[in-house]
């Protein structure tokens, strides 16, 4: 490996991934750090044991994915930092990786994500930055309805050749690779963006404003499972942590108008998700979470109110 890498891994309830993504990184970075935001189910003393490299982090409240990547950026120095979720396990070395971000104005890359049957992850592994259109059909249901539009080709980047390197503007954060001074240089993630969701999105987009570019290569892979802690959340903290960073980052990043676009699409999709689960389509406690929710934002939320 030609530079320095630490790799940081916040994990939450994820004792049963730890295993083989932490062995799948031994000699493969210089430091590792885990910060486990799970203080009711903490990695068990066997799996510490047999990863005495790894350096761990117990924080006594669940902090947000943000806020325990910069804890765990902090406590690393390398030039490099791996940022890699706990259902990821790397299929190669980093050295892809590296090569990647060796220029001075590329602020990271991403990997090959593949899942567990191996096929990629197309849709997931690199987007464009959304649009207030890409945030507004997604509010909508829209892209799950068709996802063939022409607004959610180019937000997922139907076009992308998985072998081939390029510039993208959002590589998938399970999966990637930051030069520190450019993480540095923009102040790291934004902290608001709790527990989890768009804070990744937030930080490609704020490392592009600050002239940084962003890769995706093939030469780096892993394999990704995902979504093995979003099934542990409850209805409405899962519903408000995913609203309220798309809302927060619209508000960063859009106009004003937009912005406000943007929250009416958020307000009428939560309105026909909670008609069609009263219907019948849905739980009871989906359409109380999604009625609590669309009375938040109507009182504005996330802007005045913290996600429980």
């Amino acid at each position: 490996m030609s530079w320095p890498v630490a790799a940081v891994v916040v994990a939450h309830s994820s004792n049963a991934e730890l295993h083989p993504c932490l062995s799948s990184l031994r000699g493969k970075v210089e430091e590792a750090v885990v910060v486990d935001n799970c203080p009711g189910a903490r990695a068990p003393p066997a799996l510490r044991a047999a990863h005495p490299w790894v350096k761990w982090l117990d924080n006594p409240s669940n902090r947000g994915y943000a806020a325990g990547v910069n804890q765990g950026v902090a406590a690393t120095s390398a030039p490099f930092v791996l940022l890699l979720n706990p259902d990821c396990e790397l299929l190669t070395g980093l050295d892809g990786l590296v090569e990647a971000c060796r220029p001075e104005r590329v602020g990271g890359a991403g990997g090959l994500l593949v899942n567990p049957d191996g096929t990629p992850q197309a849709g997931f592994m690199a987007r464009s930055f959304p649009t207030p259109w890409a945030l507004a059909f997604e509010a909508l249901g829209l892209n799950r309805a068709w996802p063939g539009n022409p607004v959610n080709r180019r937000f997922r980047l139907r076009r992308l050749d998985p072998a081939v390197e390029c510039k993208v503007d959002q590589p998938a954060g399970a999966f990637l690779m930051l030069r520190r001074r450019a993480l540095d240089a923009v102040g790291g993630l934004d902290e608001r963006f709790r527990p989890a969701w768009f804070e990744d999105v937030d930080l490609c987009r704020r490392l592009c404003d600050a002239g940084y570019a962003l890769r995706y290569t093939p030469l780096a892979s892993a394999r990704h499972v995902g979504g093995h802690s979003v099934g542990r959340l409850s209805p409405q903290v899962r519903l408000n942590a995913w609203y309220g960073g798309l809302l927060r980052y619209a508000e960063k990043h859009f106009s004003h108008r937009a912005y406000r676009r943007v929250r009416v699409a958020v307000l009428l999709g939560l309105a026909l998700r909670r008609a069609y689960c009263v219907a019948g389509g849905g739980s009871s406690e989906d359409a109380d979470a999604y009625g609590r929710l669309f009375r938040l934002v109507r009182c504005g939320f996330p802007r005045r109110f913290e996600a429980p």
